[in-house]
C-alpha cells in the first residue's frame, strides 16, 4: 500500500508554489497524495517566517501535527520553509516532534528526505539557499482554473523591517523562456487566470538581464492561447514605468490591476524602512498611474506602528488614505524582528498602539470599498466561478477587481448550471462592505 503524504503550506503565494513542486516530486515518486494531514501517514509542513503572527500559526501548527503523532495517526513529520531557514538549527531542537527539519535548499530533495525518514532516519539539512529551485514542474492546489506563476525567488532589497532577504537570499530571476515554457504548460492544462508574483515583480529580470523585463514577460504571456485574465502582484513603486503601464493598457488580457505596496507615504519613516518616496511622490504616481491606464485597480499594503512613527505621522498616513482612495488596502501593525535592522531602532511603537492605528486605517478603507461598491450598483462585470455556497443558496466567485485570496467576492444567482472555472457575465443588483451581490445574465 502506498504511503500517504499530506501538504500543510502555510504564508504566501510564492510559498504555495515551492509546495507544489514537493508534491510533484512526492507523487511521480509513487507516495500517494492526501489533502487533510489527518489522513496522511507522512505530513510535510512548509511554513512561514515572515513576521511574528506567521510564526505562531506555523508552531502551532506543527504541535498540532505532534498531537497526531502521538495518537498514531501520524507516522512522520517533516517541516520546512522560511521558518525553519530562518531559525536553522535552533528549529531542529525546539520540533523533537520532527522527523526531519530541511532548509529551503533542500526541498528539490523532498524525496530521498522521506525515503530515509521511512527508514527511521532523522534528518537535519540545510544547503545553501541559493540552491532553492527556481523552476519545475507542479500539482496545481488552487481551484484548477487559476494560479501563479513565480517569476523570482530572493529579495536585495532589504527593507529595515524585514526578514526576507535574510531567510530567502538575494533576487533571483527565472529565465525568462523558462516562464514561457511553464505557462504554456499551464494554460494547456485549464488554466486561464495567471497571477505573475515574487518579492519584487516588478524588478523581474534585471540580474538576468541587465534591466527590468516584466512589460515583455507580461508581452509574451499574452500571446499564449487559453489564458484569459493575466494579472500581477507585488510591484514596487519606484519600478513603475510608462513601458509597464502602456502594456498593462494596451494588452487586453491583462486584468487593469495593480498591487503596489507602499508601507507608509511619510519621507521620514520610508527613509528609515529603506523604501522609496514621500507623500508628494506617491500621489502623483498614483495620479499618473491612473491616469495612463484609466479605471485600473490600485492595491496597496501599509504598516503602522514603525519605530519612531509620530502621532503626526500617523495622521498624515491616515488623511494620504483618504485622499488617494485605493481600490484594495491592507494594513498591519509593525512586526519586531530579530535579524532586522529596525530591531535595534529606538522609539519603539507599543503593539497596542501599532493595532490600534492600523484598524483606523482599516476602518477607513472599509468605508472607501463601501462607497466604491455603491458605484457598481447596476453595472455588469465577468466574474470567474469559484463555488457553491450552500448556506446561502448561491453561486460565487471573483471579478477582474480582485486578486484571488487576498480581495472580496462577488456572490450571484443563475437560472442554469455553472461548473467552477465559467466566466459569466454577471448585473451588479447590491454591495456589502468588501464584495459585491449580483445575478447572471449571461454565460
Amino acid at each position: 500500500m502506498a504511503i500517504k503524504v499530506g501538504m500543510v503550506s502555510l504564508g504566501c503565494s510564492k510559498n504555495l508554489v515551492d509546495s507544489e513542486r514537493m508534491l510533484y516530486k512526492l507523487k511521480k515518486h509513487g507516495y500517494k497524495l492526501v489533502t487533510e494531514p489527518g489522513l496522511a501517514d507522512v505530513a510535510v509542513v512548509n511554513t512561514c517566517g515572515f513576521i511574528k503572527a506567521a510564526k505562531e500559526e506555523a508552531i502551532d501548527t506543527i504541535l498540532e501535527l505532534g498531537k497526531l503523532k502521538e495518537e498514531g495517526t501520524l507516522k512522520k513529520i517533516i517541516i520546512t520553509g522560511c521558518l525553519v531557514e530562518r531559525y536553522k538549527e535552533e528549529a531542529a531542537e525546539q520540533f523533537p516532534e520532527a522527523d526531519a527539519v530541511i532548509g529551503i535548499g533542500d526541498t528539490k530533495d523532498i524525496v530521498d528526505v522521506l525515503d530515509r525518514v521511512l527508514e527511521d532516519e532523522h534528518v537535519v539539512r540545510f544547503a545553501p539557499k541559493l540552491e532553492a529551485e527556481l523552476c519545475g514542474e507542479r500539482i496545481i492546489s488552487t481551484l484548477p482554473f487559476f494560479t501563479y506563476l513565480k517569476a523570482a525567488e530572493g529579495c536585495s532589497n532589504c527593507c529595515t523591517y524585514c526578514a526576507i532577504p535574510l531567510i530567502r537570499g538575494k533576487f533571483r530571476s527565472v529565465p525568462m523562456e523558462k516562464l514561457i515554457e511553464e505557462a504554456e504548460f499551464l494554460a494547456a492544462n485549464g488554466v486561464t487566470e495567471l497571477v505573475v508574483i515574487a518579492q519584487d515583480t516588478a524588478l523581474y529580470g534585471k540580474d538576468l538581464y541587465g534591466e527590468p523585463k516584466l512589460a515583455e514577460l507580461l508581452t509574451r504571456l499574452c500571446k499564449i492561447d487559453g489564458l484569459r485574465w493575466i494579472r500581477t502582484l507585488y510591484c514596487y513603486p519606484e519600478r513603475i514605468t510608462d513601458e509597464l503601464l502602456d502594456v498593462i493598457a494596451r494588452e487586453e488580457k491583462i486584468v487593469k490591476y495593480l498591487e503596489i505596496p507602499i508601507q507608509h507615504c511619510n519621507g521620514d519613516i520610508l527613509k528609515r524602512m529603506n523604501r522609496w518616496g514621500d507623500t508628494e511622490k506617491l500621489e502623483a504616481l498614483f495620479a499618473h498611474i491612473r491616469e495612463r491606464v484609466p479605471n485600473i485597480i490600485l492595491r496597496t499594503t501599509l504598516i503602522t506602528g514603525f519605530p519612531g512613527e509620530t502621532e503626526e505621522q500617523f495622521e498624515e498616513l491616515a488623511e494620504f488614505v483618504k485622499r488617494v482612495r485605493f481600490d484594495r488596502l491592507g494594513c498591519f501593525a509593525y512586526s519586531r524582528e530579530e535579524g532586522t535592522k529596525a530591531y535595534d531602532f529606538p522609539d519603539q511603537i507599543d503593539e497596542e498602539t501599532a493595532a490600534h492605528r492600523a484598524d483606523i486605517i482599516m476602518e477607513q478603507q472599509m468605508l472607501i470599498s463601501s462607497e466604491n461598491n455603491e458605484k457598481l450598483m447596476g453595472t455588469e462585470l465577468t466574474a470567474v466561478v469559484e463555488g457553491f455556497d450552500k448556506f446561502g443558496e448561491c453561486w460565487f466567485g471573483r471579478t477582474p477587481l480582485d486578486a484571488p485570496d487576498i480581495d472580496g467576492k462577488v456572490f450571484f444567482t443563475s437560472d442554469k448550471p455553472l461548473e467552477i472555472g465559467d466566466y459569466v457575465k454577471i448585473r451588479i443588483t447590491d454591495t456589502l462592505d468588501y464584495d459585491l451581490i449580483g445575478e447572471v445574465i449571461s454565460q
